[in-house]
């Protein structure tokens, strides 16, 4: 008997200890399974490292949420992606471009007698950049900037390395902020890199020059460089609703492809509405009304009230967009 108690003895412990490890490898399996990582409910409301506050049960010391996914490693994977350099060289070409078109095609001139900033492009490198803002303001640095704000967080998701990227511990505001300021840091880099190149290619195809004004009259060429990065600040300004689009549509879906067309989408309607001039002044409150307020900038006398009105209008929507982007994410059950 009591061979046989002390031989229990010995063996309690390991079956407690083999107990235990396989409790917990069915919790972890079950939490993998579930969509969750270990020590976070289903429903994303756990103490774990995925939970939807960001709040951490248990640290490890030194740990310092503020320094998790720094923005410098965030904003090398973004360069590095094929997406960034495929962009950058259309930015790039589109003023190269336009020089062969205006070689084949001859020197622009008014038509009726009306002149416009395009009849103007080869007076100067200065006029030049500012026909190249002018034709892609539009349609073509829309594009970029849906695709760096709208293909951040879907793309985690569509490779499902969301929920890791969380389980790192990357809290969930922490995550989203760092992914913002790159996509906008990056949106902001293409909205300068087209005008800056079309400057200099403008100006050794052109001359450097006064930028002449359609209106009539000039501005000194150092005077026009000045008024045209007002004109590009106003125009990264204008894109933010853009931005708020393609970023909260990133946070509700894992396509990141609907994520960009669905932001580019909803400003060609805002720029088809603009064009109805049955709605009156309530154009005023659409963002696509104020997107060639830049143009004040490039007059004798810099105008600031309409690139202020289309400034407020931005921001605002953009601001909501963001706030509910951050608020959907913070709720959202992370499962790929």
């Amino acid at each position: 008997m009591n061979a046989n108690a002390r031989t229990e003895e010995t063996e309690a412990p390991g079956a407690a200890a083999t107990k235990a490890a396989t409790t917990a490898a069915a919790a972890t399996s079950a939490a993998v399974t579930a969509g969750t990582a270990p020590g976070e409910t289903p429903n994303g409301s756990g103490t774990g490292t995925g939970n939807r506050s960001g709040n951490q049960g248990e640290t490890a010391p030194g740990y310092r949420a503020r320094r998790t996914l720094p923005l410098r490693v965030e904003a090398v994977r973004q360069l590095k992606r094929r997406r960034t350099m495929v962009m950058a060289a259309i930015l790039v070409a589109l003023p190269f471009i336009l020089v062969a078109a205006f070689a084949i095609g001859g020197e622009p001139g008014g038509r009726e007698g009306r002149i416009t900033l395009m009849d103007t492009a080869t007076a100067s490198g200065a006029n030049f950049a500012a026909t190249a803002l002018f034709v892609s303001a539009g349609f073509l640095l829309v594009v970029p900037v849906a695709l760096f704000c709208g293909d951040t967080v879907a793309a985690e998701a569509s490779w499902s390395s969301l929920r890791y990227l969380l389980a790192a511990p990357v809290p969930r505001w922490r995550l989203l902020w760092s992914k913002l300021v790159v996509a906008l840091a990056f949106s902001a880099a293409a909205m300068v890199l087209l005008p800056l190149v079309a400057l200099a290619v403008g100006s050794v195809a052109y001359g450097w020059g006064p930028l002449q004004i359609p209106t009539g009259g000039s501005l000194p060429a150092g005077d026009a460089v000045g008024r045209l990065g007002i004109a590009v600040a106003f125009v990264f300004v204008s894109q933010l609703v853009t931005a708020g689009l393609a970023f909260w549509l990133s946070t509700v879906t894992d396509a990141p492809l609907g994520a960009v067309g669905g932001a580019v989408g909803l400003t060609i309607v805002g720029n088809v509405l603009d064009a109805v001039t049955a709605l009156g002044s309530w154009r005023d409150f659409l963002p696509a009304h104020w997107q060639f307020a830049w143009a004040d900038a490039l007059q004798p006398q810099l105008e600031w009230a309409g690139m202020l009105k289309g400034t407020s209008v931005s921001v605002t929507y953009a601001l909501v967009l963001f706030a509910l982007a951050f608020r959907g994410f913070a709720r959202k059950d992370v499962v790929s």
